[in-house]
């Protein structure tokens, strides 16, 4: 099976379908987000309901139960922050 770094835009099917099962957690879509969720643990009523609303399912939990994001799915679009109900996600500018 080929890595990511081993595809050119030109080995991809039309509309960029993938035709392997099982190839969605080799490709790291996060990697072009301008914006980043904080979280604040201090805020944070563990609800989910940020887990709930993120499209790209880049919302984990830590051993605590706290949320946080897997930046390497995360793609900034900032959803999780407005649907958070205590506030306790904020969007900041990527760094780099």
């Amino acid at each position: 099976m080929k890595r990511e770094q081993d595809y050119k835009w030109r080995d991809f099917e039309r509309g960029y379908v993938i035709m392997e099962p099982g190839t969605s957690r080799e490709y790291h879509t996060g990697d072009w987000r301008s914006l980043r969720p904080i979280f604040d643990k201090e805020r944070c009523i563990k609800c989910g309901v940020c887990w709930v609303f993120c499209p790209d399912c880049a919302i984990r939990f830590d051993a605590e139960g706290y949320a946080e994001a897997d930046l390497d799915y995360c793609k900034g679009c900032g959803i999780c922050a407005r649907e958070c109900l205590p506030g306790a996600i904020t969007m900041v500018d990527e760094e780099g």
